[in-house]
């Protein structure tokens, strides 16, 4: 039988593929968005199913419904962004997350906080681990979204603890795909971005830091299976193992977007992590996931994308 199912952040890059996949598994969808990094043409494709409502709302601000899921996605995810506003990012991650198992609590709904890699901060051990408690600069300028993810996390358990409110915690390594934002500022789209505009390929350091890289359907799967699983409450780590640097990330998409563009090099951002991979052994015994998309053909989609977008100024 279907859900009510309420998705924050539903307007954006993983959101709208939430939404999405969620009505077409037969369930009522609610999207809430405030529209800051969101964007309504990424629900085009949803405006004219019935069971698709969207709402505009900042979840720093409460607000009553009747639903059985919520999936917490409200939040700006790349430093461009979440840098841009650091308290609003802050209050979106405690006083929004506070809201939200607020609502969770009194109407005994099944909540699924969205967290992030970035809780391990520039990470001493590798692959990383859930166990991992991280290294993390409380101070630094992008410590308003790590540690405001790790506040998250630390009331999600203690309204479980407390109130025994029914909570999931994803923690989402780097995910590209389609609907994310042309000035985004994460490296996938950026290289995309500049590779289709002939710009330099910006890369920050010697390009020898590694991230891992998961397609947004294979991510989206992964939330939906955390959700539905009948006990297990995470943290849960969600992403492609596999590793890649910099470098050879740029040189992919120079290759697969036939582009002229060189690559340059500036100096490496504060507290940018040197390593990032996950371990996802509890994903793979506790929901039976993994990737399936291979970065080469998720990356061709993405710029596929990307072309239309620049060609239809999105």
């Amino acid at each position: 039988m279907g859900k009510r199912v309420l998705v924050t952040g539903g307007a954006g890059f993983i959101g709208s593929h939430l939404c999405c996949r969620l009505l077409d598994d037969g369930h009522e969808v609610i999207c809430l968005d405030n529209f800051f990094t969101g964007r309504k043409c990424n629900l085009r494709p949803l405006n004219d199913r019935s069971e698709f409502e969207l709402v505009r709302h900042d979840i720093t601000e409460p607000i009553l419904l009747e639903i059985d899921w919520i999936f917490n996605l409200a939040c700006p995810a790349s430093p461009v962004h979440y840098q841009y506003n650091p308290v609003k990012t802050v209050k979106t991650n405690v006083m929004g997350v506070i809201n939200m198992l607020g609502l969770a609590k009194r109407v005994r709904a099944r909540i699924l906080q969205a967290s992030t890699s970035e809780v391990y901060g520039d990470p001493k051990i590798h692959p990383q681990v859930e166990e991992y408690w991280g290294h993390v600069n409380p101070i630094g300028i992008r410590s308003c979204y790590d540690e405001g993810k790790r506040v998250a996390e630390t009331l999600m358990l203690d309204y479980h603890r407390q109130n025994r409110v029914d909570i999931r915690i994803a923690r989402i390594f780097n995910t590209y795909g389609p609907n994310m934002l042309v000035d985004d500022g994460r490296v996938v789209s950026n290289f995309i971005v500049q590779a289709l505009r002939g710009e330099d390929l910006t890369v920050y350091g010697d390009g020898s830091q590694t991230r891992s890289f998961c397609y947004v359907d294979d991510l989206v799967e992964a939330l939906v299976r955390l959700m539905e699983s009948p006990e297990f409450t995470g943290p849960i780590n969600l992403g492609n193992p596999g590793e890649f640097t910099m470098l050879e990330l740029a040189e992919m998409v120079l290759e697969l977007t036939d582009s002229k563009s060189r690559i340059i090099h500036q100096p490496l951002p504060a507290d940018d992590p040197t390593q990032r991979q996950p371990d996802i052994g509890k994903a793979k015994r506790e929901l039976e996931w993994e990737p399936k998309i291979p970065l080469r053909r998720g990356l061709q989609q993405t710029i596929d994308y990307f072309r239309r977008a620049l060609a239809n100024g999105d």
